[in-house]
């Protein structure tokens, strides 16, 4: 199966500071794949350079077969290339349907944006009932149901999410993993960035380990959560 997203040698970094050293790897179609390691890994900036917010310094990012390295992030959007960023980054003083609106960022997905909302009301009934709430009232979970929700409503090809349960409960990380779980059973690609490990290899298909900005470690999820290195430094076992 072609890879729908693909990394070839990627750098990149922050000022004169190199982070990321020839990261490559493959997204398959359908499939969740993680990208696991310890903070300073180079795990956020890989996401930042594939979405085009950070610029790439070599190699190359390759989405639905054709070169987007160099694209701006909103032209990678209209793609279906989309991030659910690190902190949730909502506009706090508009109100929860607000922010779904602005979620539908491109004609494509303005034309549907009833039928989207109508979805992301499914997945996340808590937002239904507080549609008319302002997004900063939400409580932390609420917030990044709605994240999620606004990157749905641009009808990704690929949703990529930084840190899901970042502050969130066991439990509350629980549910938005079954909701992955349901985004993928319907078809959606995803990369998910999570430093809950147990659950991210539990339910993902593929797994990356980044460290010191390399790929360190890759295979299918289950494999790698077999390894001692890996029990051992993010299991606890």
């Amino acid at each position: 199966m072609d890879a729908i997203l693909q990394l070839e040698s990627l750098e990149s970094g922050y000022g004169e500071v190199q982070v990321l050293w020839g990261v490559s790897l493959q997204v398959q179609p359908g499939k969740m794949t993680t990208i696991i390691g310890a903070n300073g890994a180079g795990k956020t900036t890989t996401l930042l350079t594939t979405m085009g917010r950070l610029r790439a310094w070599g190699g190359r990012v390759i989405f639905k077969g054709q070169d987007v390295t160099h694209l701006p992030a909103y032209a990678k959007v209209q793609l279906g290339l989309v991030l659910v960023p690190e902190g949730r980054k909502l506009f706090s003083g508009m109100t929860v349907r607000e922010n779904l609106e602005m979620g539908a960022y491109c004609p494509r997905s303005r034309k549907q944006i009833a039928q989207n909302v109508d979805r992301v009301y499914t997945l996340f009934p808590k937002l239904k009932e507080r549609l008319r709430q302002k997004a900063g009232t939400l409580s932390g979970g609420e917030q990044q149901m709605l994240a999620i929700a606004r990157g749905i409503m641009e009808e990704p090809q690929v949703l990529m999410i930084d840190e899901l349960s970042l502050g969130l409960s066991p439990v509350l990380a629980q549910q938005l993993f079954l909701t992955l779980k349901t985004l993928k059973g319907q078809g959606l690609t995803i990369v998910l960035i999570e430093q809950n490990v147990h659950l991210a290899l539990a339910l993902g298909d593929y797994a990356y380990v980044l460290a010191e900005g390399r790929v360190h470690l890759e295979g299918p999820s289950h494999e790698v959560a077999n390894l001692d290195e890996i029990r051992k430094a993010y299991l606890g076992l």
